[in-house]
């Protein structure tokens, strides 16, 4: 199974769209996650109308429509794996900890809000920040992250998206 993650997408918003890798990475996914800063309920019905289906938490900045939709929070099951899912994780300062412990039992947590991705393992569970496809921010370039998952194992890997 193939999960595509993103986060902070912030559309629409002026003339900004999706880059052309990560729209065929979403189509081509057996799952999509989205961990929130979607902003409007249109651009999410745009997300599902690629294919596969999608699964989201809501972010600090979506419209009330969102808000009243998608949860806080989430955990999926995908491939046999358990993944928690979260928008704004708090602080730096024991982030890692904080998500392990708020998603016992989860292989993976994904977060979005900093626009910064994060690929790595704490405590066995693999924390997963997709960064932005859309708006980098601080980040070095855009991103995505994907989830390989085979019997319950998964294989994360960040994807960047400027060419």
């Amino acid at each position: 199974m193939r999960v595509a993650v993103i986060s902070d997408t912030h559309m629409p918003r002026g003339a900004r769209r999706l880059p052309d890798a990560c729209v065929e990475r979403l189509r081509s996914a057996d799952l999509v996650l989205h961990a929130g800063d979607i902003v409007t309920a249109r651009f999410l019905d745009e997300l599902r109308a690629l294919g596969p289906p999608v699964e989201a938490v809501c972010g600090n900045v979506d419209e009330p429509a969102l808000r009243a939709v998608l949860p806080e929070t989430r955990v999926v099951d995908a491939g046999g794996a358990q993944i928690g899912m979260v928008h704004d994780a708090g602080p730096a300062v024991g982030r890692e900890e904080r998500l392990v412990h708020r998603f016992s039992g989860c292989a993976v947590v994904v977060y979005g809000h900093t626009h910064l991705p994060q690929l790595e393992q704490h405590g066995g569970v693999w924390i997963v920040n997709p960064g932005s496809p859309s708006e980098r921010r601080r980040a070095p370039a855009r991103t995505m992250a994907e989830l390989a998952i085979e019997n319950g194992v998964v294989v994360p890997a960040l994807i960047r998206l400027d060419a």
